[in-house]
């Protein structure tokens, strides 16, 4: 399925063509990524905004949409790109960005996921299956057997997978049948917010505490198929620790084998291309993941473009960037709370103790650091506190807008060596 282009500031459907999704929490980074695009062969989503992301920044769907806009007629760009309407979890997320023209929308079932599923002792777990029939997501038990136990699917020619037993597929019911049944009624807002215009809807399951096993992946995507829902690519929650800012943390060779069933699982299924969250700053497993996925292929990025954002402010501005990170400092044990990280504050050096330079390695370059400065976004963007007789968000907007070449050429180094190790796959 080719992309489907229309006039050059209106995002398109991407189809099934290997894509890689942009985040840009202050409104200054599309100029940046349109440069780090330059002869990729991934085709861009430019306008990428979670809801939650937008509420901690205070931006409305259309200014996110109109900055993007205003870049893109600005630098000429002529390409191809998209608007991901990101981790959607409600009827009216979908309908506010319905209303201002994004055409990819990422439904977040992951409220509805029972992460406790693998560890149910067996009445337990027959409870919890009880459960999910009674809320209507199944007709009954014998429906979920007849469907699925002891139905043996050769996926691959290297990969047959089967329900061996009722537990398993207990299991998997009671993990994720919920989240599919939402799934598909957010799918129905989807199709009557957009009115008739075209759209293209991503499944995300990767906010939970557990991998999603191949047997799993393979549930989900029978289950969305004979529910009918229509769906351009799956975000599963991969083996390792996808931790924001920081490189994977695993056995990348694991990494590799069950990135291969899952990419197998979406051509049976779909085919649907595997999304990769928190995909910023993986560089370790671009290589795997774009030789193993080929097309099947879209990553999304987001923090990394702020920590960029903030280089330029300690690079130009050091001194509002050592009051950033003080007040970052005072604020990561609240913020980190709906983040999964490693980040300890006990590991990084006192920032008075450092000189310029050193202040932007700690807390740019190094894990702790960039943790740190990643999740405490929202804080910072949104404070009243004053730093020089003016907001945080004020000093960086006016710091990147008077440095815009050195903003936008680390942003193009950046974001365009993820880029070339995706595409070196």
């Amino acid at each position: 399925m080719e992309p489907q282009t229309r006039n050059s500031l209106t995002p398109s459907l991407l189809g099934l063509y290997p894509s890689f999704g942009f985040g840009d929490r202050l409104g200054l980074a599309t100029p940046g990524h349109i440069l780090a695009m330059q002869r990729s062969q991934l085709l861009p989503i430019f306008a990428q905004q979670s809801v939650r992301e937008m509420d901690r920044t205070n931006r409305t769907p259309l200014e996110v949409m109109s900055s993007v806009q205003e870049a893109i007629r600005t630098s000429g760009w002529q390409g191809t790109w998209g608007a991901d309407a990101d981790h959607l979890k409600t009827k009216t997320d979908v309908v506010n960005l319905a209303k201002s023209g994004f055409t990819f929308f990422t439904i977040d079932p992951s409220e509805f996921v029972n992460n406790k599923a693998d560890n149910l002792v067996q009445n337990q777990l027959n409870t919890a299956l009880g459960e999910v029939v009674k809320s209507q997501a199944f007709e009954s038990i014998k429906q979920i057997e007849d469907l699925y136990l002891d139905k043996s699917i050769e996926v691959s020619n290297d990969l047959t997978l089967e329900f061996k037993d009722r537990e398993e597929l207990y299991r998997a019911v009671v993990k994720y049948g919920r989240a599919i049944a939402y799934t598909e009624r957010m799918s129905e807002w989807i199709a009557e917010a957009t009115k008739g215009a075209d759209y293209e809807i991503e499944v995300s399951v990767d906010e939970t505490d557990t991998p999603t096993t191949p047997i799993e992946h393979l549930f989900i995507g029978m289950e969305l198929k004979r529910r009918e829902v229509q769906y351009v690519s799956l975000a599963p929650r991969f083996v390792g620790q996808f931790e924001k800012a920081i490189d994977y943390k695993g056995n990348l060779s694991l990494f590799e084998s069950t990135l291969t069933q899952h990419v197998a699982i979406a051509r049976w299924c779909g085919p649907y291309k595997i999304s990769v969250h928190s995909g910023s700053d993986k560089f370790s497993i671009y290589p795997i993941i774009g030789r193993v996925c080929e097309n099947l292929l879209h990553v999304k990025t987001a923090g990394t473009s702020y920590l960029e954002a903030l280089r330029v402010v300690a690079r130009k501005n050091p001194e509002a960037f050592l009051e950033i990170i003080k007040f970052s400092l005072e604020k990561f044990e609240t913020d980190r709370a709906t983040y999964h990280i490693s980040a300890d504050l006990n590991r990084v050096k006192d920032p008075m103790d450092l000189n310029h330079k050193e202040r932007e390695a700690e807390f740019l370059d190094l894990d702790d650091g960039r943790q740190i400065m990643h999740v405490t976004f929202g804080s910072v963007l949104t404070t009243n506190k004053m730093s020089d007789r003016q907001p945080f968000k004020e000093i960086i907007l006016e710091t990147l807008s008077t440095n815009s070449d050195l903003h936008n050429q680390l942003l193009n180094e950046h974001l365009g060596r993820h880029i070339r190790l995706l595409s070196h796959g």
